[in-house]
């Protein structure tokens, strides 16, 4: 079988992203009614989160039909090609329903069961995170530039953005996260996904949030990877199936991390 055209494909996840903040945006700051999954903590959802995720899906449908597809709203579709699209129309539901632009759309492929290209958008900014087996790229309103993480900060120099401490319910992931907070130099909250972008383009030093879902992380993945970083689920699963997921800049970096959290 032929190598994929990365390139192609990176560009089509361009045109999904460009096209689901057409249907999304309508949506923000409009004060939309807001339905309530089924889950341990309050999980808002919007008609913005769901139009975002269907013409997503069915340009996917349209260009590559046999491609499967996994989407936070409407779930998945099986197939046997190598390949399947990862979706988060909002991811940071609680953001975008508060108004705040923190909240971002996330479209991952993976290849052969490996996440190998990744996009975080977020057009309200206008801040697009890409990265794939060739790299990882910032583009901040049509300008691009490649990024990298900065590597050689110890853990007592590093800078931690997590989503909330809240979301570290049980007792061993808050000793952990705590031992891990009261060893760094600043942690930040609330940004969601976007915490994980800046640890590729080098403004972050460790991203991680406990209890995602694979579309929650795997697009992220290719980004910080693109970008020189490295990522582990600090229970021993596999990140890119979700979980407690931590983000480094450098393999060192993470490697003391885990250690300080395993105690």
């Amino acid at each position: 079988m032929a190598q994929p055209d990365w390139m192609e494909l990176t560009h089509f996840a361009i045109a999904l992203a460009k096209a689901s903040a057409s249907e999304i945006l309508p949506f923000f700051r409009r004060n939309t009614a807001i339905d309530v999954k089924q889950a341990i903590a309050w999980d808002p959802v919007t008609e913005g989160d769901r139009a975002g995720e269907r013409i997503i899906r069915q340009m996917i449908e349209d260009r590559y039909p046999d491609h499967g597809i996994n989407g936070e709203e409407y779930g998945i579709k099986e197939s046997s090609s190598p390949f399947r699209w990862v979706l988060d129309p909002v991811d940071g539901t609680r953001s975008f329903v508060c108004g705040m632009p923190t909240w971002a759309t996330l479209i991952g492929l993976s290849y052969e069961d490996r996440p190998v290209i990744g996009l975080m958008n977020q057009p309200v900014v206008g801040d697009m995170f890409y990265g794939s087996p060739d790299g990882a790229w910032h583009d901040y309103q049509g300008q691009m530039e490649p990024i990298r993480t900065r590597s050689g900060v110890p853990l007592s120099g590093a800078m931690i953005g997590t989503t909330a401490p809240e979301l570290y319910r049980s007792p061993a992931d808050q000793a952990a996260f705590q031992r891990l907070r009261g060893k760094a130099r600043l942690t930040r909250y609330g940004g969601d996904a976007y915490f994980f972008c800046m640890v590729a383009a080098g403004h972050l030093d460790i991203a991680m949030d406990c209890g995602l879902q694979a579309y929650d992380i795997s697009p992220l993945l290719p980004i910080v990877t693109g970008a020189g970083g490295a990522a582990a689920e600090w229970t021993g699963k596999d990140p890119a199936r979700g979980g407690n997921v931590i983000t480094a800049g450098s393999q060192a970096l993470l490697e003391e991390a885990m250690a300080e959290m395993s105690g």
